[in-house]
């Protein structure tokens, strides 16, 4: 999440600085930080700096998680200060690629319909509701502000209903539809002087902002911890205690997905997979004051990376490629038990 707290109420320069110097602390979280501390210059008005910033991480593509993310920030952000050629080339090169991911395309999709063209942007959404929502199951929450964005943008348009605008009023659990609080006819009441309208006004935004709270207060995920096969081999040659924890790499991955499955089928919602690393668990261990060998440690440290932003959501999109490391569809992997 970015941050949004005006200016007035935090130094944002200074926030930005103190992300920096921990991204240079902790190098497996730098890519979370940089990009927050990007927010902050981009909300301090220093907004080359923050394409600075942007530019820092794509430089290093291997170790980016999420490349096509941090375009479509930078591609927001050179808009807003009247890069815009190089804004579209970047947007293009985004829905080109067709990312699995939701954020860039709402990243993408957003900044079309900041600048009104809003037909771009409506296409934009719809491209990734037709990628992403493809094997008919419920929505799942990452993919939401696809569908209310395209909503929207088609309200503004003043377009009939469709299937996605339908799926998307499902969703909507606010106690005020979508229809009204998209209404573009909101924008001129805000100008009336009949208290009547005003009032109403206010509710509408009341409802908007319990939404936009309940979406930031969502927890992290419940997240079960994964070792890659080097990382486990490494783990169990130093501290060989494990070794009853871990029989197998195979019994691993195994056991991670039936866990998960047994969570979700009990209901426990927002479930994810942290992926660890030696060198990481050894330092939480040291910084608890714990022996890395001690078993009880493991779920301590799965906490505290997904606290850290480092979960990724299960179950995956079917087609998207399995969170195992195999490098095959989820569907046809770990998703097929």
């Amino acid at each position: 999440m970015r941050p949004d707290t005006p200016a007035e109420n935090v130094d944002h320069t200074t926030e930005a600085a103190r992300l920096e110097r921990t991204a240079g602390l902790y190098p497996e979280d730098a890519e979370a930080l940089l990009l927050r501390a990007a927010a902050h210059l981009e909300l301090a008005g220093d907004r080359p700096a923050a394409t600075t910033l942007y530019d820092r991480l794509l430089s290093s593509l291997d170790g980016l998680e999420n490349p096509h993310l941090v375009r479509a920030l930078k591609a927001s952000n050179l808009w807003e200060y009247d890069h815009e050629a190089e804004a579209r080339a970047i947007i293009d090169g985004i829905r080109a690629s067709a990312p699995r991911d939701p954020a860039p395309w709402v990243i993408v999709a957003e900044s079309l319909e900041a600048h009104d063209e809003l037909e771009a942007a409506e296409e934009t959404f719809t491209e990734a509701a037709n990628l992403l929502l493809t094997d008919g199951a419920e929505p799942p929450y990452s993919t939401h502000p696809l569908l209310f964005g395209r909503h929207r943008v088609r309200r503004m348009r003043g377009l009939p209903h469709d299937t996605w605008d339908t799926v998307a009023d499902s969703l909507h659990t606010s106690p005020v539809s979508l229809d009204e609080l998209h209404d573009p006819k909101r924008v001129w009441s805000l100008g009336s002087d009949n208290p009547a309208e005003l009032e109403a006004e206010i509710s509408r935004l009341r409802a908007e902002l319990g939404a936009y709270r309940e979406a930031l207060s969502r927890p992290f995920p419940v997240a079960v911890l994964h070792w890659p096969t080097s990382e486990l081999e490494e783990l169990l040659s130093a501290y060989p205690g494990l070794s009853s924890e871990y029989p197998s790499h195979q019994q691993h991955l195994s056991t991670i997905e039936s866990a998960l499955r047994e969570l979700s089928s009990s209901g426990t919602p927002n479930l994810g997979i942290v992926t660890g690393t030696v060198p990481s668990y050894e330092a939480f261990a040291a910084s608890e004051g714990a022996s890395p060998g001690d078993v009880t440690l493991l779920p301590q440290y799965a906490t505290t990376l997904a606290a850290r932003g480092r979960a990724v959501v299960w179950p995956p999109q079917r087609a998207a490629v399995c969170w195992c490391g195999s490098g095959g569809a989820y569907e046809g992997c770990h998703g097929a038990e």
